[in-house]
């Protein structure tokens, strides 16, 4: 059975996604192993457990894309809207890391913290409903 470029654009975010998220292993390891409390810092262990879970997460997309019944461009987009909130989540997570700004940032919130907040809710939510209905119109219809 051959994938759709769907389901391969979304397996191979997926991968990619994963492998970042090894990388960000490595750099909370070196920072446990040279920090006088034996800790990363707060984002940079966030960065790198959230990119685990997103990883995962986008493979689940993927599975659903798969034997979605929408058509191509419907999954794609919904699974490209979920998979870039959760790049874009790991990214601010990783730039909280980098300049060890805070270990929360809703403490002092940048202006268009709350916006993007909002939007991650909406896509995030909104494009796995989507995928999630199309398999199930797929699946049980």
């Amino acid at each position: 059975m051959e994938l759709g470029i769907d389901t391969k654009i979304v397996l191979l975010s997926a991968g990619l996604i994963f492998l970042w998220a090894l990388s960000l292993g490595v750099w909370k390891y070196r920072q446990m192993a040279t920090s006088a409390n034996s800790l990363a810092h707060p984002y940079v262990d966030i960065a790198h457990r959230a990119a685990l879970m997103y990883s995962f997460a986008t493979m689940l997309l993927a599975a659903l894309v798969q034997f979605s019944d929408w058509p191509t461009a419907v999954n794609l987009t919904a699974a490209l809207v979920v998979v870039f909130f959760f790049v874009a989540a790991i990214g601010s997570y990783v730039a909280h890391g980098l300049m060890r700004d805070t270990d929360n940032q809703f403490t002092h919130p940048v202006a268009g913290t709350h916006a993007f907040m909002f939007a991650l809710i909406v896509g995030e939510i909104g494009g796995t409903a989507l995928i999630l209905a199309g398999f199930v119109r797929g699946q049980f219809f």
